[in-house]
């Protein structure tokens, strides 16, 4: 039987300028022995592998693309190199540790079934970051990724949100696209309660703009930091 490849997580940083403070050289010596990535977006996974690795060549590496819009054939096939080759390949997110609210799950996902060896490396993720400085409940949390994008439901879910909060005694996590910031600040104010506490966790890891604070929706009341196109995490807990 032939000997199948090894899938490699590979963490890439958060914020601009930070890699040598949030990427090991684990990491570094790992993406030096690769000549193959599943990435979920070409042009930011090349630049990342050039700046950790000056030395490589990119255009004599492989990149294949995996989305959120990648079909299960193109998932299945990322891996065949692996399968067929023995070709070890590392998944690059676009930012942050790969699988965590991030296409490459489903890649991972297809190497367990295949009893691919499966290794991952520790990096920067703004969802567990954002928690541990938050102050909230670490014991039980749950990560919703982005709200609706229209009003209505968007509301909806913020209440159901702060209900699950309180039921479950849980750390509510969520995410917005950047341009949408403020106005889901803007919702957050109108729809939960005065004594809810809600962290904003903005720019995590940039040594100049990273800015998280917790607060309740009442002390946040004419105190909002401009967060517009800023990547942002939120969380709320009672």
């Amino acid at each position: 039987m032939n000997k199948t490849g090894t899938l490699y997580l590979i963490p890439t940083i958060l914020a601009e300028g930070t890699a040598e403070q949030v990427i090991s050289p684990q990491v570094k010596d790992t993406v030096h022995n690769l000549t193959y990535f599943i990435v979920e977006n070409l042009r930011t996974a090349r630049r990342f592998v050039k700046l950790i690795c000056p030395e490589m060549v990119i255009e004599q590496l492989t990149f294949v693309q995996v989305d959120k819009d990648a079909t299960p054939a193109q998932v299945q096939a990322s891996l065949k190199p692996l399968l067929e080759k023995g070709v070890d390949a590392g998944i690059i997110s676009e930012a942050g540790c790969p699988g965590i609210a991030d296409p490459g799950a489903e890649v991972v996902k297809y190497a367990h079934q295949k009893n691919l060896k499966v290794i991952p490396f520790a990096g920067p993720s703004a969802i567990l970051l954002s928690l541990m400085a938050s102050g909230f409940n670490g014991q039980q949390f749950a990560f919703h990724g982005y709200l609706p994008i229209d009003k209505g439901p968007r509301l909806q879910a913020l209440r159901q949100l702060e209900k699950e909060m309180q039921q479950r005694n849980q750390t509510q996590i969520f995410m917005e696209t950047p341009y949408r910031n403020n106005k889901l600040l803007e919702d957050l104010l109108t729809t939960l309660h005065p004594e809810t506490k809600l962290c904003i966790a903005a720019n995590i890891t940039s040594p100049e703009h990273e800015f998280i604070h917790t607060k309740t929706i009442k002390q946040w009341h004419g105190n909002l930091p401009d967060i517009h196109k800023q990547p942002t995490v939120f969380l709320i807990y009672r």
